[in-house]
């Protein structure tokens, strides 16, 4: 039996968004530890001996801490074998992938990572957003809304005076923070879009500006997880000049 760790990116939330590597690791697990975000539906691919661990966080409740996590990753390693930590979207995108991999071959578990399609793009693409578009947009900024401090990155600063798109993962609770920045620099006619539970079947949007964004969100009762998107190439989005019209029409 060799103790071993797989980093599986489970995708941004539709199950069937999962590469075809990371199911064949479900496939091969002894364990699984999932997160909030990873799709509960991709245990049915694995083994009926495997155990399954719920160790998610939701924002202000964690089940267990990150060293809880780790320390479990390498009892259940060396105990049972072959431990696929399914994690939402990418592990490697503000999943803390990289501190369990680095802790597991600390205590001589070999590791495998399995990308995954990352929420960043999976989400506004899934919505017929482009994160980039000739002449529209050259680049994008990918920011997490929550820092280990709790208070809002300091590269958003930067990002809002940026031409490039800006995607914010796990950043709701800075929505009017991010709207103010946004503001303070001239920039609250931006469109903008927030997409709670992308790809999923429960799936809710708002489109409009972001001067008007705290108020459509608390409207349409729109809540975590969610990702924030602003750019022009929010306007390619079809229903864009449709939701901009509908807001600017019931604000009068």
């Amino acid at each position: 039996m060799e103790a071993k760790l797989t980093l599986v990116g489970a995708g941004p939330g539709n199950g069937e968004l999962i590469t075809l590597k990371g199911l064949r690791a479900l496939k091969n697990a002894d364990v699984i530890l999932y997160d909030e975000l990873a799709n509960a539906e991709l245990l049915e691919f694995a083994p009926e001996h495997a155990l399954k661990m719920y160790v998610g966080k939701k924002a202000g409740d964690a089940s267990f801490s990150q060293e809880e996590i780790n320390g479990l990753i390498v009892r259940l390693a060396r105990k049972r074998g072959h431990v696929v930590r399914l994690k939402g979207g990418d592990s490697f995108v503000f999943g803390r992938g990289h501190e369990e991999m680095e802790y597991a071959r600390e205590h001589n578990i070999s590791v495998e990572v399995v990308p995954g399609v990352s929420s960043c793009i999976a989400v506004p693409a899934s919505m017929e957003i482009p994160v980039t578009r000739r002449g529209v947009s050259e680049s994008f900024w990918v920011i997490t809304g929550t820092t280990r401090n709790g208070e809002l990155s300091d590269d958003m600063r930067l990002a809002v005076q940026s031409k490039a798109t800006v995607v914010v993962l796990m950043g709701l609770s800075k929505l009017q923070e991010i709207c103010d920045l946004y503001k303070h620099f001239g920039r609250g006619h931006l469109p903008m879009a927030v997409i709670q539970n992308g790809t999923r079947p429960d799936e809710k949007s708002v489109i409009g500006q972001v001067w008007e964004m705290p108020y459509l969100v608390k409207e349409n009762k729109i809540s975590t997880p969610a990702i924030m998107i602003m750019g022009d190439v929010v306007a390619l989005h079809p229903s864009y000049a449709m939701e901009y019209l509908q807001s600017v029409h019931s604000a009068v």
